[in-house]
């Protein structure tokens, strides 16, 4: 039989650009679209491409996030062979004991990786708006024999200092790695999604003790002596960890020619995570006037 990957989804950052919106709450928590939590649309992805176990590796201001996501009953991750597991820092006696990076984060939970073993891990961000079949991924990485796969698409050059950027040959491995480039050449950026090879990155967090970061250290390293290949993807995607960022995702909703359409992909929400769906307002939308001005406001009402 074979065993489904393990997925563990970051989400605990601080997202300290979005201001006001996490000063309660963890940056995946954040209310979008009138409806939906951002972390909803990771687990939908993960749901919708038939993976089971789940990993969530939290730490900035958790509580909003765990009351969400509950038992994982609403995106059908709870069961004997399914489950949602919250896995706080390690903490000890100083500060340092927290995560340090996403690949310090992963490292601080090796036995939950062991305890579910598994061929592939896929690490997933909990903050970003998209639609992604991971089994697709997952084929890719499988008839590759990668190492590494990391989700990539192109995006505006003025943008690719803000990620990630690689080179690829005409087999799509990754022959150079820059993380935010400022001179960049290329416009290839990650989309802070990767599967592993099980085995292959257990060894590497244990040689490479030192390094706290996937993007900035581990990744780099693994591109010049490793198999590691991007997986094009071309479908709406946004990191939403900026205001500008966010509220261009929500107004995008309003958009038919934007591609975001939460319906369409299978979002699910969990809107019973604090036992008040019924006393929540709907989402309000305005008409924009002529002239690009809205009559009073447009908003998106978050009631909670």
């Amino acid at each position: 039989m074979t065993v489904s990957p393990l997925v563990l989804l970051l989400a605990g950052g601080v997202g300290s650009r979005l201001n006001i919106l996490v000063q309660t709450r963890a940056k995946p928590a954040v209310p979008f679209g009138g409806l939906y939590r951002i972390i909803d649309f990771a687990l939908s992805n993960v749901m919708n491409s038939g993976l089971s176990q789940v990993g969530v590796l939290t730490q900035y201001k958790p509580l909003s996030l765990m009351n969400h996501l509950g038992t994982g009953e609403a995106w059908d991750l709870s069961g004997r062979t399914r489950g949602v597991k919250i896995l706080p820092p390690r903490t000890g006696f100083k500060g340092s004991d927290w995560y340090k990076g996403t690949a310090d984060a992963v490292r601080q939970n090796i036995d939950f990786i062991k305890t579910h073993p598994s061929k592939e891990v896929i690490i997933l961000s909990g903050d970003h708006i998209y639609n992604m079949d991971f089994a697709d991924m997952l084929d890719v990485h499988r008839r590759k024999g990668a190492d590494i796969t990391i989700g990539m698409m192109v995006v505006p050059m003025e943008r690719i200092h803000q990620f990630g950027a690689g080179i690829v040959d005409n087999d799509d491995r990754i022959i150079a790695w820059e993380e935010k480039p400022k001179e960049p050449k290329t416009n290839l950026a990650s989309m802070g999604i990767y599967v592993f090879d099980t085995d292959y990155m257990l060894n590497v967090l244990e040689e490479e003790r030192q390094e706290t970061d996937f993007g900035m250290h581990i990744i780099p390293k693994a591109v010049k002596r490793d198999r590691v290949y991007a997986y094009p993807f071309k479908g709406y995607w946004r990191d939403v960890g900026t205001i500008q960022a966010y509220w261009q995702a929500n107004m995008d909703l309003l958009d038919e020619a934007s591609g975001i359409s939460p319906q369409q992909w299978g979002i699910r929400p969990n809107p019973d995570a604090d036992g008040r769906a019924a006393d929540r307002a709907p989402a309000s939308f305005r008409q924009r006037l002529q002239g690009g001005k809205f009559p009073n406001f447009c908003r998106l009402c978050y009631p909670w």
